[in-house]
């Protein structure tokens, strides 16, 4: 093997490694902001049984915070094997034919990255027209919020978890190499 791909090789688990960070501190901030929106509801309940005062706004921070815990999850979700999907066909062919689990494999990582992608597609013009607009979320004098931060986490939680199947498929690549080394 040449020295730049010897190197290449080198490159593979560090990125392999920070995508790996990435998701996982996103994963991380989406924990924290439920716990933050957990204190937020129980705030606004209490501030209405006991001191008849809600908290403005709170079904729209509501309505926004869960598209941006879901999409600041996803990538780790994706990484760690905890989308919902059943695994038993595909663990069984990988026990009896690895190459052709392998491909299975690849096809289907390949269509999650074609699905994230049409996803990244449709919410990049959607993330600049709600910054350039200045759209707002909310009732006008008594709550609003700025709609281009959840947008942003939507186009990077779909950034991020297409570069996740993008490494799957890639492991699996390498997998069906090694096999036919063997």
């Amino acid at each position: 093997m040449s020295e730049t791909g010897s190197n290449s090789r080198g490159q593979e688990p560090a990125l392999s490694s920070l995508l790996t960070r990435v998701l996982s501190g996103l994963n991380a901030l989406g924990s924290v902001w439920i716990f933050g929106l957990m204190v937020l509801i129980n705030s606004d309940a209490f501030g209405r049984t006991f001191f008849h005062a809600p908290i403005d706004g709170v079904p729209e921070m509501i309505e926004l915070s869960i598209v941006g815990i879901v999409f600041l999850q996803l990538g780790d979700a994706t990484r760690c094997g905890r989308l919902t999907r059943s695994d038993g066909f595909y663990n069984l062919l990988l026990a009896q034919s690895p190459k052709v689990a392998h491909i299975m494999g690849i096809l289907f990582d390949s269509l999650g990255l074609l699905f994230l992608g049409l996803i990244l597609y449709g919410s990049f013009p959607l993330l600049i027209e709600a910054y350039e607009g200045d759209f707002y979320a909310g009732n006008e004098g008594v709550f609003t919020a700025p709609v281009w931060p959840i947008r942003l986490i939507v186009v990077t939680g779909c950034l991020v978890t297409l570069l996740q199947f993008a490494a799957f498929c890639h492991r699996h690549l390498r997998a069906i190499t090694d096999l036919n080394k063997a």
